[in-house]
């Protein structure tokens, strides 16, 4: 090649660099910056803040075992904290709170958005986590995404309460056991995880032996040996895990175990300590109700041994309703929505069943204003008969025929009862009937006669009673009977009336009076050379008002005596 080629080339090539060089100068000026803006270099270890992805991933990558550089994992903090040794503090403590309570971050749904905005709080701030809601990231004005000033201050709080009563200070002792692995795990995970195996055991059984020889003891020196005995160990063995399990909640995340691990095994053990719970309370239901089933037996009535049966039912179904709602909202669901659902569920479901709701207030308001008891003989809307048992929905009643009839208590709370079974005293009201030609005087021993028998008899009230010649009737001279029998059943009453009647019979036949009953005489005025039946009235006014004078003046008359 001649100078002049050498020369044409030389141009050609020197016009093709500065032409690279103004073209593609910008493009590497401005991916040099573009880099600058989510990546930095620092001793050859290249990391990115640019979004909530790559800020996580760097914090889990530095904090990591493989790549550990605590230094490197402050650079997510604001910048005032990175490389700080307060925040390489808090970096570890963050991380060891995170892998203790088995929180699990997920990469793959974090924002790889630059200006990604959280909606519902119309902010660039990306929350990663439910467990702790003071922990978010916020972009800051160099554009990066930083661990915010809030989640930084708040790291000390979270470890205390992951680490709780100083257990923080064994992730420093534990280590110097040995670290080499067997089985995934080193030697002093090994160890650590049979120490709470072992303290769990004590737990339960310091536990069982303070519930066996103190409660137990207490319960039979106040009387309730048969609650104690049969309900000693259902009731204890829950109430036991109930106390492991919170035990073990706090020493687990000393174990610093794989975080999908813990993650499950606290779900697990938060799931357990309401189901426990649950079980601990449903069979306490049974412990209180025998309780109250013997304070019942105290009580002189036997409405409170229906109620017994049905406060049980209703603390079972709340026991059973509050644990599931327990169990779902540890398992990290959101209960909220199914507790409006409910409430809306419960609101259509009280409008078409009202009848039942208004039966179940009725029972209710039977049970609080207790008209009648178990064994009263009631009448009620036409139904007369006894009281048999009280539910939910109705009442029970046998009639006297023997069959059973069902009343809606709604029913019977808005209608009249008449309570036999309440009486204080069972009247026993009748007319005894004697012939006309029973003499006056005979009339009236009689009368005092039957004073006397009812006197005389023990089940009878004697304060108050009327025994009276009450009428003249069509057949008979008829005398008032109205006596009250101070006793508490229907057989009782019929027992003391045959008594009594017995006695009237005797006393009847021992003073020559007979009993009248229906009959008819034909009176004729008047016979053939036979003087007339009709009385002839002869005297004047003046003389039957002396001869009525002189009656009453002769100490004739009933008041007399």
């Amino acid at each position: 090649m001649n100078k002049s080629a050498r020369f044409l080339f030389g141009i050609k090539t020197l016009t093709v660099f500065c032409f690279f060089v103004f073209f593609t100068g910008d493009q590497v000026s401005v991916f040099g910056q573009e880099s600058a803006e989510i990546t930095t270099n620092e001793s050859a270890t290249t990391y990115s803040l640019r979004t909530p992805f790559h800020t996580l991933e760097t914090y889990l990558r530095f904090t990591g075992d493989e790549e550990r550089n605590l230094s490197l994992a402050t650079r997510t903090f604001p910048p005032a904290y990175a490389g700080v040794e307060e925040a390489q503090l808090n970096a570890q403590k963050l991380r060891q709170a995170l892998d203790g309570r088995g929180i699990i971050i997920d990469l793959s749904v974090a924002p790889k958005e630059r200006s990604y905005t959280d909606t519902t709080e119309n902010a660039q701030v990306y929350y990663f986590t439910n467990e702790f809601s003071s922990l978010y990231l916020e972009r800051a004005d160099d554009g990066r995404w930083y661990f915010s000033e809030e989640s930084f201050k708040a790291i000390p709080q979270i470890h205390r309460e992951v680490f709780p009563f100083g257990t923080d200070r064994l992730l420093t002792l534990l280590p110097k056991l040995g670290t080499n692995e067997y089985f995934g795990l080193q030697t002093w995970q090994l160890i650590a995880l049979l120490g709470l195996i072992f303290i769990a055991v004590a737990v339960h059984k310091v536990f069982s032996y303070i519930l066996k020889e103190v409660i137990i003891v207490f319960l039979k020196k106040a009387g309730y040996e048969q609650i104690a005995n049969k309900y000693y160990m259902p009731v204890a063995r829950p109430l036991s895990y109930m106390v492991i399990f919170p035990t073990i909640t706090i020493l687990l995340p000393v174990l610093q175990l794989n975080v999908t691990f813990t993650h499950y095994i606290t779900i697990t053990i938060y799931a357990l300590i309401p189901l426990f719970g649950t079980v601990f309370f449903y069979r306490l239901v049974d412990v209180l109700s025998a309780y109250l089933q013997k304070m019942a037996e105290k009580t002189e009535s036997t409405l409170d041994d229906q109620l017994v049966p049905l406060v049980k039912k209703v603390l079972r179904i709340f026991v059973i309703v509050v644990g599931g709602l327990a169990i779902l909202s540890n398992l990290n669901f959101n209960i909220l929505p199914l507790i409006t659902g409910l409430s809306i569920g419960g609101l259509a479901v009280a409008l078409a069943a009202q009848d039942t709701l208004k039966n179940f207030f009725g029972s209710v308001m039977i049970f609080i204003d207790k008209p009648f008891q178990i064994g009263d003989w009631i009448t009620t809307g036409g139904v007369d008969g006894t009281v048999e048992e009280v539910g939910f929905r109705a009442t029970r009643i046998r009639t006297f025929r023997d069959s059973l009839i069902y009343i809606p208590n709604g029913k019977l709370a808005d209608t009249d009862i008449d309570n036999h079974g309440k009486r204080r005293y069972r009247r026993f009201f009748t007319t005894i009937t004697i012939t006309y030609d029973t003499p006056a005087e005979v009339v009236d021993t009689f009368v005092n006669g039957l004073r006397g028998i009812v006197e005389r008899h023990p089940d009878t009230r004697k304060d108050f009673y009327n025994i009276f010649l009450n009428d003249l009737g069509a057949h008979s001279l008829n005398i008032m009977f109205y006596v009250f029998f101070p006793v508490p059943t229907w057989g009782e009453e019929l027992r003391v009336r045959h008594e009594l009647l017995l006695d009237i019979i005797n006393l009847a036949e021992e003073l020559n009076v007979r009993f009248a009953f229906p009959t008819q005489t034909l009176h004729m005025e008047t016979f053939p050379d036979k003087p007339s039946l009709t009385p002839e009235f002869t005297e004047s006014g003046d003389q039957l008002k002396n001869k009525v004078t002189a009656f009453l003046k002769g100490n004739k008359s009933s008041t007399s005596n």
